[in-house]
Order: structure tokens, then sequence, then C-alpha cells
């Protein structure tokens, strides 16, 4: 019986086998099309990769980036302390988790498995959605970018007001229907909540190298589901016939369902998706443009992928469902007021 019990593969094998086992599946998918349509098979795989690279490389480091915030707070921070701030109806909570990238400026990959870090010290769950729905935006950051490619505008605005309205609200419904155990999957809050006691006894140095130790774990986690998404968002981004989708990208209502595609698909990271908007500009409606820079940075292939590694299923689907279809919303409704 011991025996079988050493011989039973772990959840993080099998997820790892699993992923690997997806990866390969989108190469062959993508040597498949290549051969069908009489392309050039080196080619397009050279096109995958450098897209992919182009996708990881630029995620990579917010990744990183989170890791770290990540491991700090487990070690750093005290529960109750987080307890004594917080708000305490929802509306207050989301609205605080709406602008709590300010403190935490992290993009869509990094806020991942920082709002898991919180969600173990006690952070509500509608601030905790608001959060992870908001902070790829809300930060130092990305403000800057933004101004930088648009400033103080309709699209700035825009962007600003969408993205706070639709976090706060995605918070306060998954908030006010679900408890942390039916967010978060029991494997990570098990994982996560395995914390030292008598923590105030180590010393600095201890503690710090503990919390590196802690976003190490961390990083090659979420890097996992980070490498598939971006795998996932390069073969899209190599099948999927861009003129084809150019020319559905008119109009007030399907510019806007095909900037959010776009932004899903392409995956690129907030800190740098405002100069990539700017090549649509004369193209595409204001609200498409406004749907696309506050969507991208909620959620897109890559950040999908992670959450499934961080919430229950039905939780991951209201994350992407709830998000398109109040942007999509807002990005009419811009096009309708300003007459297109």
């Amino acid at each position: 019986m011991q025996q079988n019990l050493q011989s039973t593969p772990t959840p993080s094998i099998v997820k790892s086998l699993l992923l690997i086992l997806i990866v390969l599946f989108i190469v062959g998918v993508i040597g498949y099309q290549a051969i069908s349509n009489g392309a050039d098979l080196g080619i397009i795989i050279s096109i995958f990769a450098t897209r992919f690279l182009g996708i990881f490389i630029e995620a990579v480091p917010f990744l990183l980036l989170g890791s770290i915030t990540s491991g700090l707070i487990e070690i750093f921070v005290k529960t109750e302390d987080i307890l004594k701030i917080l708000p305490k109806n929802s509306f207050g909570a989301a609205v605080g988790g709406t602008f709590l990238g300010i403190v935490f400026p992290v993009c869509e990959c990094g806020v991942v498995p920082v709002t898991r870090r919180l969600f173990t010290k006690g952070l509500p769950i509608s601030m905790g959605i608001a959060f992870l729905l908001a902070a790829p935006f809300m930060n130092p950051i990305v403000f800057a970018s933004t101004f930088i490619a648009f400033g103080f505008g309709p699209v700035f605005i825009g962007r600003f007001i969408i993205t706070a309205i639709v976090a706060i609200s995605v918070g306060m419904i998954i908030g006010k229907f679900a408890k942390q155990e039916d967010v978060l999957k029991l494997q990570s809050l098990n994982t996560l909540n395995n914390v030292q006691p008598n923590l105030a006894r180590i010393p600095f140095r201890s503690k710090l190298l503990r919390s590196f130790y802690i976003a190490g774990d961390e990083f090659f986690e979420m890097g996992r589901f980070l490498i598939v998404g971006s795998a996932l968002a390069a073969a899209m981004q190599t099948l999927v016939p861009q003129e084809s989708l150019l020319a559905l990208g008119t109009g007030p209502i399907l510019s806007v369902i095909f900037m959010q595609i776009l932004a899903f698909i392409l995956s690129v990271c907030s800190t740098v998706d405002s100069f990539l908007a700017l090549a649509f500009v004369n193209t595409f409606t204001t609200g498409s443009i406004i749907s696309f820079l506050s969507f991208g940075p909620m959620v897109d292939t890559k950040s999908t992928l992670m959450f499934t590694g961080v919430f229950k299923g039905r939780i991951v689907l209201y994350l992407v469902l709830l998000p398109f279809m109040m942007n999509l919303l807002a990005g009419v409704l811009i096009n309708v007021m300003m007459g297109y």
C-alpha cells in the first residue's frame, strides 16, 4: 500500500505533464495548418517562435516582480494588520481593491500571485477580485504610459472610469455570492496557508531569504501557466488571419467586439498596450480603443491560464465573461454617444 502511494504522481507533476501536452498539441496544430495550406512549415514555426518569445519575455519580468511581492507579503505583512484597515462593507472593499494597485504596482501577470497571497492574509473576496482586475491599469507605471500615448483626454479618462466601474462591479458580484473556499482552489489555499509561526523571532536576513524562497516557488508554479498562455496567444496570432479580423472591425458594435478579442489574443502587457493601441486610432472607433485598453489588462490568454491555477473553474468563467460583457457595453455606449 505504501509503495502504491509513493508511485502515485503528485498533482504538480500531473499538471506539468498536462501543460506539456497542451504545448505539443499547439505545435502540432500549427504544423498541420501549415502543411494543409501549402505554406512553408519552417517559416510558420519561426513566426510562432518569434511571437511566443516576444510575449513571454515581455511578461516574465512582471511575473517575477509579482512573485517577489507575494513572498514579501507572506513574510512581512500580518493578517491582523490587514484586517484593521479593511473597509467593513463590500462596496468599500471593492473600491479599495480597485485602487490597491497604487500600493502594489503589478501588471496582469504579477497580479495573480499577489492576489492569491492577499486572499490568504484575510483580504475580502470583493476587494481581491477588484484588485485582480484593476491593478494592471490602476498603477503609476501604466498611468504614465497611457498619458504619454494619448494625453489627458477621452481615452485616458475613459480607460480609468471603465476599469474602475467594471472592477468594482465584478468584485461586488462575486463577493456577494461566493466565499473564499468557493473562489480559490483548495490545494492553493492549503499550500499558501502553511506559514511558519513565530516569524517575529527570526532575524531580518532570514525572513528576507525565506520570502525569496517563497517567491521562487510562486514564480515557477505560475510560470507554467504563463508559458502555456504565451504559446496559445502566439498560436492564435500565427493561425488567425489578421486581414479577416480587420474586415469585421467596423461599426459601433463589431469594432468593440473585435478589439476585445484582439486584446485577448495579443496578450500585450498593460505597460505597453497603449502604444500598440495607437496603431488603431485612425481606423477604429474611440469606444473600441478604450475597450481594448480596459479589457485586455483584465483578461487575456496568458492571464486566463494563470487564473486556472488559482481559481475554481466557475470563477474563471465569471472572470472572463463578466468583464467582457461590461467592457463591450461600455464601448458601445461610448460609440453611440460620440455618434459613430
